[in-house]
């Protein structure tokens, strides 16, 4: 069905996820495009990649899953990278406090049209491009997102982008689908005073099928803090 804009067109699908499942408004495939004034030009996003922030991954479902459990009582939570939000849903439904973040200009119509589809409140939602200063973001005790690896060029960006706005002890939870970019985006992350570890993941969630890929998890521990 055409959206708001008629040059690019979108569907609604049910998405399957531990905790209950989400309503969606997505685009309908990676050949939609619509860039009239130039925003995602200006924040740095071809033509070509111009549709991946509006469609469901399997990165995604496995990053959603994973914070339906996670520990987030009391803490910031950062989604970075959130195109469709499906993690920062999960966390928002929850009652956590995250802020979904995303370059590219359309992400915040589509997570506000998506809270609406759930019945949920307003959320929080930054701009958030990894490459340039962004003052109004501020720190969080956790930051997620799912398959951020896909250039060689991101792991330095991401990890610098990660120090700027991670707290003194911040947790780090990424999925990625072995994108070939993790031994370098480790050795930037140990370089800032991170320890990792590396989980496995075989399954989708809610039967979804198999996956291929790592949780890859970051800790920097507060210096300053009692023992």
């Amino acid at each position: 069905m055409p959206d708001a804009d008629p040059s690019y067109f979108v569907k609604t699908e049910t998405i399957a996820l531990p905790g209950g499942a989400l309503e969606i408004r997505s685009l309908l495939d990676r050949q939609q495009f619509s860039d009239p004034h130039d925003e995602a030009l200006a924040a740095g996003i071809s033509s070509s990649a111009w549709p991946l922030f509006g469609l469901v991954w399997p990165s995604g479902l496995m990053l959603a899953a994973e914070m339906q459990t996670h520990d987030i009582a009391g803490l910031r939570v950062l989604e970075i990278g959130c195109g469709l939000g499906l993690a920062s849903l999960v966390v928002h439904r929850r009652c956590g406090d995250i802020t979904a973040s995303d370059s590219h200009p359309l992400a915040e119509d589509f997570l506000v049209h998506n809270l609406g589809l759930n019945l949920l409140l307003p959320m929080k939602y930054e701009t958030g491009n990894w490459g340039r200063e962004n003052p109004g973001l501020g720190l969080f005790d956790i930051i997620m997102g799912s398959d951020l690896l896909y250039d060689r060029d991101q792991p330095a960006v991401l990890a610098a982008f990660i120090d700027r706005h991670g707290s003194a002890a911040v947790e780090v939870l990424i999925v990625d689908p072995d994108r070939g970019n993790r031994s370098s985006f480790n050795r930037h992350m140990r370089e800032l005073g991170f320890a990792h570890k590396e989980t496995r993941l075989h399954s989708l969630p809610c039967g979804g099928g198999p996956y291929k890929g790592r949780l890859l998890t970051y800790h920097r521990e507060n210096e300053l803090a009692p023992a």
